[in-house]
């Protein structure tokens, strides 16, 4: 498992892509290369596409972005009208190739891609073994697939193979498969990562983790795949199973960062939210200043919000090289900072001699964000008051964000006043559980939220012995009342 990025990034979860093609002229592997790159933002490790065209099996995946993974000619080796894609960023085995999906099943003829994590594999690992199937290199998805051709191999079809392994799949999974005649797109009981189902004019159906994917290929969003349910696509339409009863925890994180902003989710278009985190914040915490800069991309539209309700000027002062990979792992700390000032480069003279409200989503280690908060002191600024669209997080993620230990995270260690001291940031305010909650228009319950209550809907497994109990309201006591303004 790699090392947590930066702040400013939790490492995503990964994407899934899949399409039925209404007729064999169909290019699946093609429209889901233009799905995969509106999926970017989820996983930047390595790519994914396998292909159907009704006789063989076609799979072509690499390290890297989709758009150095995939030749003209690469996508001229996958025919077909059926196709899964996948973008991975690995939270669960490593970084060698065998982990790339889709995984291709040979013998059972089908392919297998999977979003989320199964942090219990203790069912799927007892399961396999009493099936000789050795697991040493598997990860939680090779497992999944692995299960799934086990219950192929004792005649069962796809989407049959898929219903009985369920109750295997102890945690959080957005997947699709698909074989010769079907695809197959299915979500955990809670539906804690999203998954959306679209069609073409053509009639071609389509699934995919978020629906700015949709929009990329002038698909018609039909409707979210709902917790629990599995969508079997074939010549003979779509049928919908509700495998088990569905309970929707949507991880609000979802909100917070990891979507893209023009994509829509529960019904509420996340852009719109992110920008009323920032409204509720300017209603928690005014303060007397001369400009908004969000850190891009993910906080622009929180920034927005603050702006409009606050009444100060939202300025893009903080520039952004958009021809890298997001933050690089670098083993030293001298690498890191320069790593930061290639992604990021302050406007000194638009910063120069005025108090900033700097504007982010998240605060995860407090490292890269005190490199941010001193670039802006270095480029003039006279006071910076960092404010931060979502609670402290407290505790890890087991589904499928690469979040440090628990003792890594800033706020277990620190109260709010001592962040802001070790950040260098002149006020610091973290908008509130509930004025979150409030931002998305949902209730509460709609939502997992366990990196900042430490609630988690699925079990854990040995990972609960990970954690500890940390009471918000002690690493929120002693913040200072905000400045009028």
């Amino acid at each position: 498992m790699p090392e947590l990025q930066s702040d400013m990034q939790l490492n995503e979860k990964c994407a899934v892509f899949g399409i039925f093609g209404a007729s064999p002229e169909v290019e699946a592997a093609r429209l889901s290369f233009y799905g995969l790159c509106a999926l970017q933002h989820r996983g930047q490790e390595s790519s994914g596409i396998a292909t159907s065209d009704g006789k063989n099996m076609h799979l072509h995946s690499d390290f890297g972005l989709v758009t150095t993974v995939y030749r003209e000619e690469d996508l001229a080796r996958l025919p077909g009208h059926i196709a899964i894609g996948h973008n991975r960023y690995s939270t669960s085995g490593g970084t060698d190739d065998c982990f790339n999906q889709p995984f291709v099943n040979d013998a059972h003829d089908f392919a297998f891609a999977h979003n989320g994590n199964i942090p219990d594999t203790t069912k799927l690992e007892a399961f396999l073994k009493s099936r000789h199937v050795a697991t040493r290199k598997l990860n939680d998805s090779g497992m999944m697939a692995a299960a799934i051709g086990c219950y192929i191999s004792d005649g069962l079809s796809l989407p049959e193979a898929i219903t009985a392994a369920y109750p295997l799949f102890t945690g959080v999974f957005s997947a699709v498969a698909m074989n010769q005649d079907a695809l197959v797109a299915f979500r955990d009981q809670h539906g804690i990562r999203p998954l959306s189902l679209g069609r073409l004019e053509d009639g071609s159906y389509v699934v995919a983790s978020e629906t700015c994917a949709l929009d990329t290929i002038s698909a018609t969003v039909e409707r979210e795949i709902a917790p629990g349910e599995m969508v079997v696509v074939t010549t003979d339409g779509i049928q919908s199973h509700q495998v088990v009863p569905g309970e929707q925890k949507l991880d609000i994180f979802e909100f917070v960062y990891f979507a893209r902003p023009d994509s829509i989710i529960l019904g509420q278009t996340v852009n719109d939210v992110r920008m009323q985190f920032g409204r509720e914040m300017a209603e928690e915490f005014p303060v007397d200043a001369d400009v908004v800069i969000p850190v891009p991309d993910s906080a622009i539209p929180a920034a927005l919000g603050y702006a409009e309700a606050s009444g100060i000027p939202f300025e893009m002062n903080l520039i952004k090289n958009r021809y890298i990979h997001r933050t690089f792992i670098r083993p030293t700390a001298e690498l890191r900072e320069h790593d930061l000032k290639m992604k990021l480069n302050p406007l000194v003279s638009a910063i120069t001699g005025r108090r900033v409200v700097l504007v982010d989503d998240s605060i995860v280690r407090g490292t890269t964000m005190r490199k941010t908060v001193s670039m802006l002191r270095d480029a003039g600024a006279t006071e910076v008051h960092l404010l931060i669209s979502s609670p402290p997080v407290l505790y890890p993620d087991f589904y499928g964000i690469n979040t440090p230990k628990q003792s890594e995270l800033i706020a277990t260690g620190m109260t709010v006043p001592e962040i802001r001291t070790y950040v260098g940031a002149d006020t610091l305010h973290f908008l509130s559980f509930d004025g979150m909650i409030r931002s998305t228009g949902l209730p509460e319950a709609a939502f997992s939220a366990s990196c900042f209550n430490g609630i988690y809907p699925t079990p854990i497994g040995h990972r609960a012995k990970e954690i500890s109990h940390i009471n918000l309201e002690d690493v929120l006591a002693h913040t200072p009342a905000p400045t009028a303004a």
